[in-house]
């Protein structure tokens, strides 16, 4: 019998950076099983959906684009014939998706992401017209080794756990991603040195609390006494890595032992992503936070003092349910007296399946994106006082892409990539994932201009080759607010 004509399959990737992992999983898997991979969806057979249910405005969008592919799909003159869905809007809402969105042929949860070729290569012998691969939390989480990667070559995420026990209010993740479940040390190290291997010199720690890790209680197994710190200290012995960041901490157990292994370890950069969420007790609280006003103060000094030049970011939530005017006047406050280095802001999202999804008073959404704007304005402000600041101050990025306009783009260590601002380098031509020094010469908006410290003189002649350098100019660009 002839052999079928491999598949050609297009790959849409949603959501978060644990999705983004999953995803290159995904298509890791694809590949070795002889899938072809292709950028452009009208070339393919089949499309697979990563998707993000985690708020209302990301699952609207995943329903949006398959609505656009079922409509491709029935093209008669389209080559795609199937669409799979994966993901956490899969776990959330199960076969649901498919009486939102007629005509998906496959759906592939979370915890059944290994199902994927299958769900492509239409394996599946089950009697529903949707094949389904849908499953309950395993006891352990997924190896990601031989993941096909679309971050660049020179840095990665490394994803070190996966789930929550921490029961905020107004989360859906326990419930779709699962109780906490850590890695073994020594699969996240070997899972660090394949993307070692294969380029990356930037790893960013991620999972939905990586301050928990290695405090396992559902498998005494994968439980670590070392915790976060003692995984810290451990990959910043490997070789061939530059640059280790820790993404998604927790407050309340973020321990004075994490905090003297950022400061002692050379390669985990000083900079700690830490959501708080709010400030006021009485909204800590309602949200489940297991912090308040006071821990939360104590913490941030604490790691302002004993990490010198700490880059801090944080998230926060405008509108939950009860916030008062009072409580959001204080979250400005806040703001204006830390000075965080990045700050995000969501407008509250009703999640019905939620202890905060069922409370009485919520607020209307006007007056949350009217306070999402104020905190947002506030923040501006600070961030571009922060970076006119930083005008003629020297320091150290890595490169992020190829020159472009006469630009390349580049971060300093407290710059994370896809969520952070970013330097823009003049007068350079990097390989993307060189480390190089440049002086800050002015801002645009939120990102900094920066040119390399020394400059070569121009060779004048064939017989005459300058021996000096010449430092460039200090004078700054016209900021622009």
């Amino acid at each position: 019998m002839p052999q079928a004509a491999p598949k050609h399959v297009a790959f849409v990737s949603l959501g978060c950076a644990k999705n983004t992992v999953d995803s290159e999983k995904m298509l890791g898997q694809l590949a070795q099983a002889g899938c072809i991979l292709v950028a452009d969806e009208a070339q393919a057979d089949v499309v697979v959906v990563n998707t993000c249910g985690f708020l209302e405005e990301s699952r609207t969008e995943a329903t949006d684009i398959l609505r656009d592919l079922v409509k491709v799909k029935r093209n008669r003159s389209s080559k795609l014939n199937r669409i799979v869905v994966a993901g956490c809007l899969v776990q959330r809402d199960g076969e649901q998706i498919s009486k939102t969105v007629s005509g998906i042929d496959a759906l592939v949860g979370v915890n059944n992401r290994d199902d994927v070729v299958r769900a492509v290569l239409n394996r599946s012998r089950g009697r529903n017209k949707v094949d389904t691969f849908l499953g309950d939390y395993p006891p352990f989480v997924n190896i990601d080794t031989a993941r096909l990667r679309i971050t660049p070559r020179h840095w990665a995420y490394l994803r070190i756990s996966e789930g929550c026990d921490q029961k905020c209010t107004f989360c859906t993740i326990p419930s779709i991603r699962g109780p906490m479940h850590c890695k073994p040390p020594e699969i996240i190290l070997e899972e660090a040195r394949e993307l070692i291997a294969d380029g990356a010199v930037e790893l960013s720690l991620i999972g939905q609390d990586t301050s928990s890790y290695g405090d396992d209680s559902h498998s005494e197994q994968n439980s670590y006494a070392p915790g976060l710190a003692g995984l810290l200290r451990q990959l910043n012995e490997l070789d061939g890595l530059s640059w280790i960041r820790l993404m998604y901490v927790y407050p309340s157990v973020f321990s004075d032992d994490m905090i003297d292994a950022i400061a002692e370890c050379d390669k985990v950069v000083k900079y700690v992503d830490m959501p708080l969420q709010h400030i006021n007790d009485k909204m800590l609280k309602a949200m489940h936070r297991r912090v308040d006003r006071k821990t939360t103060i104590d913490l941030l000094s604490r790691i302002k003092t004993r990490i010198p030049d700490v880059s801090l970011r944080t998230t926060l939530i405008s509108g939950f349910p009860g916030e008062t005017q009072a409580h959001h006047e204080e979250l400005l406050d806040f703001i204006r007296e830390f000075e965080f280095d990045a700050l995000g802001v969501f407008a509250y999202s009703l999640e019905p399946d939620t202890p905060a999804g069922r409370m009485t008073d919520q607020i209307d959404d006007e007056t949350k994106q009217r306070r999402r704007h104020e905190l947002m304005v506030t923040q501006q402000d600070i961030a571009f006082k922060r970076a006119e600041r930083r005008i003629n101050q020297d320091f150290d990025v890595i490169v992020d892409t190829l020159p472009s306009d006469g630009m390349q783009q580049a971060r300093h260590a407290g710059q994370a990539p896809e969520v952070d601002s970013v330097t823009l380098l003049r007068d350079t031509d990097h390989k993307p994932g060189t480390f190089t020094r440049v002086r800050c010469v002015g801002r645009e908006d939120y990102d900094l201009l920066a040119v390399p410290t020394t400059i070569s003189l121009p060779t004048l002649s064939s017989q005459v080759t300058p021996s000096s350098q010449t430092t460039p100019s200090s004078q700054t660009t016209p900021s622009q607010a």
